[in-house]
């Protein structure tokens, strides 16, 4: 007898009645009874792959995912789509993949459950799109979905201290400067990654790592856990009775993302310092439910966010160090006393955010997360920017910034490969405000990071001593004046690429503003002069991603999103 009614479920298209057994024969050649055909279909999507650390632990937690969900009376269904790492992608053309591989995470996910009929997701993620890939096929397909992230690899040891991938990209600047021998290097480069896991410090992974928390759609503590830790396992199996539990309540991801649980995104991610990527990111999810939420709503929050987290790049610890201390519920706990997140948003567990940390105490015998009233700053660790260089806005992480305030003379490149070797060479001047430009969504195509650049300034240690500025984007981990994301991008005719080398810049991160000192008159006389740059991109998936891709700050989306829905996958 069926324990579950199937009457609105998807699965009942490929599982209830005559017209349904050539499907259920399907089924039955991969060894399921008719007692599992009756259950709800799980699907149980991960980024596994051996491309790098970030996923590799992926397909065992996947298993423990299955386990759950089994034990709750559901089927799980496992399927694996794509990753693009950024850490391999880095500093060469490969990194025009890593953007446009968050969309078709996104697309693969929800074309698999879509052809399958699946009634429920778990999603398993470890490297930097991957996350907001997951996340965004979740909130638009609608269907009950649990989140897991994979989990931080642990720290490696370098002549005693705490080392991430980050000290290896640095270690190349460094070198090139001679400030690293050779042998140091490959020392470094050998004990910097020493288990799977996602890049150490609050990078881009594991700054959407908080984001599930915060958002609501990952369980409490799941993020926090070390990646080699099987008490992963534990979490992984209670997300596979969770996504259960929620098919049973009908509780779906548009209960948890609403303007509000973006907003306690935003304030996360402000207050540990994290990625400015979360810039793209969050108006990306909120497209995905058809909520209005860009760069300047999340630079809003950053602005008015203290920033508590004294986590790698700007600060002294590593995710590790998040773990031990109490993991992201004491942020989030310490974010909620404080009067800064909404603690009424529904989240993933049937209960309120400000419900699921009530009983969590905030330790005081730790200095990895502050109180707010006593920040290591009152402004968040990343802000926005404006100005006649942005008149649609900039980001920049400010987390561990000396100074707030640069004005320098321009020197502009057209590739981020003819900065990163002027870089090497040591071309450039202190002072100097380094314009990487052509390489946002659409004129890169695929809006580059440009760790290796900023990389190799901080190993010469220069990191403080230039600015850099792009259409682009930079990594989690980038440290230094590095601002990101300018809009409109070059390729659109926006003033970044009007620029010409000697032009003076002034940025001051604290007024929020970014500006070219000349006068409208002279701008606009070089934008009539102005013509498209043709990239060599003119077939194939990034040539498509060109043709569709939007503004920056509207989080680089291919798709109206929920704005343009006729039907949600979840009510077929």
């Amino acid at each position: 007898m069926t324990r579950w009614d199937k009457s609105n479920l998807p699965s009942r298209h490929v599982s209830v009645g005559p017209k349904s057994a050539p499907h259920r024969a399907f089924y039955y050649a991969m060894g399921l009874t008719d007692e599992e055909v009756s259950q709800p279909f799980i699907g149980v999507a991960t980024t596994w792959n051996e491309a790098a650390p970030c996923n590799i632990t992926l397909m065992r937690q996947a298993q423990a995912v299955k386990k759950g969900v089994k034990a709750a009376g559901g089927t799980p269904r496992e399927f694996t789509t794509i990753t693009v790492t950024d850490g391999i992608a880095m500093g060469h053309a490969g990194m025009k993949s890593s953007l446009v591989s968050r969309e078709v995470i996104a697309d693969s996910v929800e074309l698999t459950m879509r052809g399958h009929s699946y009634d429920g997701l778990v999603g398993l993620a470890g490297c930097d799109k991957s996350l907001p890939g997951m996340m965004m096929s979740m909130v638009r397909l609608n269907v009950p979905s649990v989140f897991i992230y994979g989990g931080s690899i642990l720290p490696g040891k370098f002549h005693g201290k705490d080392v991430t991938i980050i000290d290896v990209f640095e270690g190349v600047g460094a070198n090139a400067a001679g400030n690293m021998t050779d042998s140091d290097l490959n020392v470094l480069e050998h004990a910097a990654c020493p288990s799977g896991g996602s890049c150490g410090g609050q990078f881009t992974a594991n700054t959407m790592a908080t984001v599930s928390e915060a958002i609501g759609l990952a369980l409490p503590y799941s993020a926090s856990t070390p990646a080699p830790y099987e008490s992963r396992d534990a979490f992984c199996e209670r997300a596979g009775h969770a996504v259960m539990e929620a098919i049973s309540k009908n509780l779906r991801p548009r209960d948890i993302v609403t303007r509000k649980s973006l907003e306690n995104a935003a304030v996360v991610v402000a207050a540990s310092g994290g990625s400015t990527n979360a810039g793209l990111h969050l108006p990306a999810i909120a497209n995905e439910a058809g909520i209005d939420f860009s760069l300047a709503d999340v630079c809003e929050v950053f602005r008015r966010t203290p920033y508590i987290a004294d986590l790698k790049p700007g600060g002294r610890y590593v995710a590790k160090d998040l773990y031990e201390a109490g993991g992201i519920p004491i942020l989030i706990k310490a974010l909620l006393d404080g009067g800064y997140l909404h603690g009424d948003c529904m989240t993933i567990t049937g209960k309120t955010l400000a419900e699921n940390h009530a009983d969590v105490v905030f330790p005081t015998d730790q200095d990895v997360i502050r109180p707010t009233s006593d920040p290591l700053s009152t402004t968040g660790g990343v802000v926005g920017l404006n100005g006649n260089l942005a008149p649609d806005g900039a980001i920049v992480k400010i987390a561990g910034q000396k100074t707030l305030q640069f004005r320098g003379p321009a020197r502009c490149f057209d590739t981020e490969e003819e900065c990163l070797t002027a870089v090497l060479a040591q071309d450039f001047s202190e002072g100097d405000v380094l314009i990487i430009r052509y390489e946002g969504p659409k004129g890169g195509p695929g809006m580059r990071e440009m760790l290796s650049t900023t990389s190799a300034l901080y190993g010469q240690g220069m990191g403080e001593k230039v600015a850099l500025i792009t259409d682009g984007r930079f990594s989690g981990g980038t440290r230094g004046f590095c601002i990101g994301h300018v809009g409109p991008e070059a390729a659109d005719g926006g003033p970044i690429g009007l620029l010409q080398d000697g032009d003076m810049i002034v940025i001051d991160a604290e007024a929020g503003t970014l500006e070219v000192e000349l006068s409208d008159d002279e701008l606009a006389t070089r934008k009539a002069a102005w013509k498209p740059r043709m990239t060599d991109y003119n077939s194939g998936t990034i040539w498509k991603y060109a043709q569709t891709v939007g503004q920056a700050r509207l989080g680089a989306v291919t798709h109206p999103g929920g704005h343009g829905e006729t039907h949600v996958f979840a009510d077929l």
